[in-house]
């Protein structure tokens, strides 16, 4: 599975963006996604992820209410929308494919997208 994320940039304290991240190859069954984000000197840390069919979303604490996950299954596409940015968003995001197959859990990441939010 290759994932292709986009939509990072600069933007300022309030703002919104909307992260993109496209899914191909693999099979034609959908796979849970997520959003992760690592920022300069820190872990790699979980904010979302949506069921296969898009009807359960969880969320890190630290976005809830800010940020919406959601997918387009036709298009293999996941979405983050980001509102109300503070500068502690800043940092790349990742999206995650992942899937349980015979017992077994495979991940896949995409290369990642550079937010960067300044006041």
């Amino acid at each position: 599975v290759q994932l292709q994320a986009s939509g990072g940039g600069s933007v300022q304290v309030g703002d919104s963006l909307r992260l993109s991240c496209a899914a191909s190859g693999g099979t034609s069954r959908p796979y849970v996604m997520a959003w992760f984000r690592q920022a300069p000197g820190k872990e790699r840390k979980f904010l979302a992820r949506i069921s296969r069919a898009g009807t359960n979303k969880y969320y890190d604490d630290s976005v809830k209410g800010r940020f919406t996950i959601s997918r387009d299954n036709a298009k293999n596409a996941v979405t983050l929308q980001m509102n109300s940015l503070v500068l502690e968003d800043t940092a790349v995001y990742y999206c995650q494919a992942s899937a349980d197959l015979l017992g077994r859990t495979y991940v896949w990441w995409g290369q990642g997208t550079l937010v960067t939010v300044s006041s």
